[in-house]
């Protein structure tokens, strides 16, 4: 079994700063790309952010030099440092990643999701 967890997330005011965690434990073998996203209106979610096991990296255009996306592939986490944070970021936000498992197939995986509100 495979299982992500986020953390991280809260209630702050426009313009300021947070950041997420998500950790992926269980029969892992490895770990391609891991990732951010969140819903988006007339889309069933909006990717927020991606990055690659070996580092590439893309960002939404509604968070681009605002948003940074990092991984540590010893610890098999993934952080999102989100700044200058605004209304419009409010949403639930999903750790994703791309898993090799030990004994299964590569599948993609979900964690269960961090509310992150941003009101004044």
């Amino acid at each position: 079994q495979v299982q992500l967890v986020e953390a991280g997330g809260g209630l702050l005011q426009p313009g300021g700063s947070l950041r997420l965690a998500c950790a992926a434990s269980g029969n892992i073998f490895s770990i391609y790309s891991m990732g951010w996203d969140r819903p988006a209106t007339g889309k069933q979610r909006e990717l927020v952010a991606y990055i690659s096991r070996g580092g590439g990296r893309n960002v939404a255009d509604s968070v681009k030099g605002r948003f940074t996306i990092s991984r540590d592939n010893a610890k098999n986490t993934v952080l999102l440092q989100m700044n200058s944070l605004k209304p419009e970021d409010t949403a639930v936000y999903y750790c994703n990643a791309d898993i090799q498992s030990d004994l299964g197939p590569r599948n993609a995986y979900w964690g269960q999701g961090t509310q992150v509100t941003v009101s004044s």
